[in-house]
């Protein structure tokens, strides 16, 4: 802001600096300079002035924090109007009767405020409408929210119906506002159906204002939840938040958002937004929005010390951290106070009996992913995605009830702990683990060979501790070999071997697991071991080498004999796999890890085909939960190489097989390879919005997902701006930006710039659209490639245009021309041009005959090209374009002329004008009549126009003429007219000879 810093002030300096003050952004800045305006009004004695720095002050002050400061200003205002009327202009008094409705909600809104003062204010308000010839609509909705705010829902309802019933004139609050308060009280009565009704036209975007949709978005957040209505409840808050965030104004919606995000499992999300706008827990003014945000913070505090986060910090403007707990304990008994202050006013416990409830209130959901990240609030290791299959899920309750007590038929639960381990159920170490204690509680003596088979997979039930897992599978080892069983007993010794190979004791494990390889090829030749014993002796050590490929002297020559010894593997274990039914699955398990090491050495086609046979393996083992992993690998190749047909199918088989199998990253990179595959196909975006959501879910509760979730977000916000679903997918990207600038490369920094500055532009923020085409041009400037840069700049040209700032948008646009005349794109470098023309028509100081100058440009440029073209459909394109640079400058003459002060035309330059814009249309029609049908429309554009400036020169007969052609153009009925332009140019032309005859 420029302050005035003659001294001493002038009457023209403060008015200049109070129009100044008026353009500036509502907050502390602006409320400080009205107030010192004020004070240099009073020195003037100019009480005109005085009564304008007042008005100004009040309305500072309504759209931010202070607005409870706006009644002593407001009072002074009356008294200057009872005592001198005749210094308020009709404007100034227009303002005085409008900020009276703020000074009456401003006074229900502070509890410091007698009842019996609010209520003197209402019969003052009516009478100085009255007087002014005014409606009382506004005082009946003032009388009404007093009556809502009390809890007297029986006077509220018939306020209600005198308020809508009263006239609506210009001191009314616009249809937005008044839907809001009806819709709220509408919610308070219990029936959301109706207030969502009267939110509708809204929400729809049939009414807004500047606090509309803003408030209603978080209005309707509790409702829409109430009614089960998730997905509507998720995009208002996301449409919502971005118009409230960091508005002083619209505490209470922020507030809102707040208790949504505490309701819905995203307490992260809702401890952001609460950091974010924590100046106003303590602030001393607008008690009751105050109140809502302390009410909001209270309900969020509890839920994230229930879930276990007393102790997290929370930081606080100026203070030190506090922790969660500490916040809570302050914030509740802040809002306890501030509402019993409002029932001691009131004389009533509706405002106690609202804040408690909405402190108590408790989730829908714990889980509704927003498509924003949040920052993560569990600690530790995550646990499953989901409960387990179903079958599996029964087999372990089953295995779990008989080790607590159930059954003690050994023989029954043995032969059942057998049956899932031929079948690799997952539930087969709970079957095992029931035997195991089955035998303990009855002392029954296993044999060697049933004891050996519980302390192998007693083992395996130990693996997260190593050193007890070796104990025991060496001992099962001993077991087996004291049970006759030599070749299940070098298998137990190779597993400990692995274990101990993988827990840091690489030299002795490899050195063991050779030699046990060793003695397993001479057992299996022997027949003293099965082919899935020694092909599990062989895979695991492959495995364990594996490990050490980036320590070998030559790491590729390394991957090399791997690969070798992985292939001969393979072809071993189909050798053999009609011996056990297992082995189909030890086939798909050697042909997973071979897809690995070749995907990861660049062969994506092998190892798309090597995963595909390794789903195939397993399903024909009957293991479909092992196949989830193979299908997992398959998508993500496939995708890579192109296929996205396949990585859908893979996908979803993934995520139907695996489902509670997978950690949450490894189920956030499923849906965020089935959303790709889709979005890549061109199928619907809805789902492909779906799957994105749920990995930008899954990732929020990984360890190291911020990549992933960044990623996630930007194909969400692609497939939302695809589904015109605009604010929403503004948000979703603004949220991405961070993690995707830190942990992706800069295309895609640029995608998501380039995709938000779309929404804004659609936004209406086409300042803010701008930017975001910049900043992603001066990353694609450095780029081999600069067809990016050009439409970039292009696109930032046009943003920056829409925001009326035409110095910056000229810059872009010729950034542009240059680009494209590089890239040897003459019909992009002319449009350039031509908005350029347009932007110097209306720059001061430049005018008309500049911007002739400029669209003379794009006519060259386009001839040129024309002349130079290589081919037919070239030519066509330059063509078109050269044809609508003729129009634009028939345009450009008659608007030109038009805004040109005065409209005399003593010296017949006007006529001049029209005669030389109609010259360019008559170029323009022929041009498109020479490009043929599909430029009819624009053809008949162009006929119009010059019917028009017929009309204008006085040449009615040819006017009448040019309009009766058009309608001839439109004579076919069974022309298609999808965009209703065919219904345009009739109705147009039609008018034309109305008014010519």
């Amino acid at each position: 802001m420029t302050h005035e810093n003659t001294t001493p002030y002038t009457a023209e300096s403060i008015r200049r600096a109070l129009w100044e003050n008026d353009s500036e952004t509502y907050g502390p800045a602006r409320n400080a300079r009205a107030e010192e305006l004020v004070g240099h009004a009073e020195t003037t004695g100019d009480q005109v002035l005085l009564l304008d720095a007042l008005l100004g002050l009040i309305d500072s002050y309504q759209f931010t924090s202070e607005s409870g400061k706006t009644l002593v200003p407001f009072a002074r205002l009356l008294r200057m109007w009872d005592e001198r009327p005749a210094d308020f202009h009709s404007r100034a008094l227009h303002r005085l009767h409008w900020q009276f409705k703020w000074i009456v909600y401003s006074l229900i809104g502070n509890p410091d405020i007698p009842l019996d003062a609010v209520r003197r204010w209402l019969p003052d308000m009516e009478r100085h409408y009255r007087v002014a010839g005014h409606s009382v609509r506004p005082v009946r909705a003032a009388e009404f929210h007093l009556a809502q705010h009390l809890g007297d829902d029986g006077l509220a309802a018939r306020l209600l119906t005198e308020w809508t019933a009263a006239d609506r004139d210009r001191m009314s609050d616009c249809l937005a506002c008044e839907l809001n308060e009806q819709g709220e009280w509408q919610a308070d009565c219990g029936d959301d159906e109706r207030a969502l009704a009267t939110w509708a036209p809204v929400l729809n975007g049939e009414q807004s204002c500047a606090e509309q949709p803003h408030l209603i978005l978080a209005l309707s957040l509790v409702p829409l939840l109430r009614l089960g209505r998730f997905d509507e409840a998720r995009r208002n808050h996301l449409r919502g938040y971005r118009l409230a965030r960091g508005n002083g104004s619209l505490v209470p919606a922020l507030a809102r958002h707040i208790e949504f995000c505490a309701l819905t499992g995203n307490e992260a999300r809702g401890l952001e937004i609460l950091a974010e706008h924590a100046a106003y827990l303590d602030s001393g003014e607008e008690p009751l929005s105050r109140l809502q945000l302390l009410s909001a913070a209270a309900l969020l505090l509890r839920r994230l010390t229930e879930l276990g986060h007393a102790d997290r910090p929370v930081p606080l403007p100026g203070d030190a951290p506090v922790t969660t707990e500490q916040l809570l304990a302050r914030t509740r008994d802040a809002a306890r106070d501030l509402a019993r202050r409002f029932d001691e006013r009131n004389g009533t416990d509706q405002v106690s009996t609202w804040v408690a409830a909405r402190m108590a209130g408790t989730p829908f959901t714990d889980r509704l992913p927003l498509g924003v990240r949040g920052a993560r609030l569990t600690a530790g290791s995550p646990g499953r995605t989901q409960s387990a299959p179903e079958p599996a899920q029964a087999a372990a309750e089953a295995g779990t009830a008989a080790a607590d007590g159930g059954s003690t038929d050994l023989a029954a639960l043995l032969a059942e702990a057998r049956r899932r381990t031929l079948a690799q159920h997952p539930d087969a170490r709970a079957a095992w683990r029931a035997v195991a204690g089955a035998a303990d509680r009855t002392g029954t003596a296993l044999d060697l060979s049933d004891r050996a088979e519980v302390t192998y997979h007693a083992a395996v039930d130990a693996l997260d501790d190593p050193e007890a897992a070796d104990t025991l599978f060496r001992r099962a080892a001993e077991q087996f070999e004291a049970a006759g069983d030599a070749g299940e007993a070098a298998a137990g010794r190779a597993r400990a071997a692995y274990t101990r190979a993988v827990s840091g004791r690489m030299e002795q494990g490899i050195a063991e697991l050779d030699a046990l390889c060793a003695e397993l090829r001479t057992l299996h030749a022997d027949g003293r071991a099965t082919a899935r014993q020694l092909t599990g002796a062989l895979l695991a050590s492959v495995r364990v080498r594996m490990g050490t490929l980036q320590a070998a002297p030559d790491p590729a020559a390394a991957a090399d004999a791997v690969t070798d010894e992985l292939r001969a593997l393979l072809a071993l274990a189909e050798e053999h796999h009609a011996e056990d039914p297992r082995m189909c699955s030890r086939i798909a398990d050697i042909s997973c890890l071979l897809g690995g090491l070749l995907a990861g050495r660049g062969d994506a086609p092998q190892a798309a085909e090597l995963f595909a046979r390794a789903v195939e393996r397993y399903h024909e083992a009957a293991v479909p939960w092992y196949a989830a992993e193979a299908e997992a690998r398959l998508a993500e190749t496939a995708l890579s190489l192109g296929r996205p047909q396949q990585a859908e199918q893979a996908a979803r088989a993934a995520l139907h097989h695996g489902a509670g199998l997978f950690e949450p990253l490894g189920c956030a990179h499923l849906h965020l390879i089935l959303a790709e595959s889709l979005a890549a196909t061109g199928q619907d975006d809805n789902e492909v919005a779906d799957h994105a959501l749920e990995a930008t879910h899954w990732s929020d509760q990984a360890d190291g997902g911020e990549g992933l979730g960044a990623w996630a977000q930007l194909v969400l916000g692609g497939a939302l701006l695809r589904l015109r679903r605009y604010d929403e997918s503004a948000s979703v990207l603004e949220s991405a930006l961070p993690a995707l600038e830190e942990h992706h490369h800069e295309g895609h920094v640029v995608q998501a710039r380039w995709w938000l500055g779309e929404c804004l532009a659609e936004l209406d923020d086409h300042r803010q659209a701008g930017e975001h085409f910049l900043l992603a041009a001066d990353i694609a400037k450095g780029w081999d490639g600069q067809r990016d840069h050009a439409v970039l700049a292009h696109l930032a040209g046009d943003a920056l245009n829409g925001a009326g700032l035409n110095e910056e948008a000229a810059a872009a646009y010729a950034r542009a021309e240059e680009l494209w005349r590089t890239l040897g794109r003459p019909q992009s470098a002319a449009r350039a041009v031509r908005a350029r023309a347009w932007i110097t028509l209306r720059t001061t100081g430049s005018g008309l005959p500049v911007a002739l100058d400029v669209m003379a440009t794009a006519e060259r440029l386009l001839t040129e090209a024309i002349a130079e073209a290589a081919d037919d459909d070239s030519r066509t394109t330059l063509r078109a374009e050269l044809a609508g640079t003729y129009r634009q400058t028939a345009e450009l003459l008659v608007r030109g002329w038009d805004s040109e002060p005065g409209d005399e035309d003593d010296d017949g330059a006007a006529q001049r004008t029209y005669e030389d814009a109609l010259g360019y249309t008559e170029q323009a029609i022929a041009a498109f009549a020479s490009l043929g049908e599909p430029a009819r429309h624009d053809r008949t554009a162009a006929q119009l126009m010059a019917a028009w400036l017929e009309s204008d020169l006085g040449h009615t007969s040819a006017a009448i003429t040019r309009a009766r052609t058009v309608l001839a153009d439109y004579d076919d009925e069974d022309t298609p007219d999808t965009d209703n332009t065919t219904k345009r140019r009739r109705t147009e032309a039609q008018a034309l000879l109305d008014s010519l005859e």
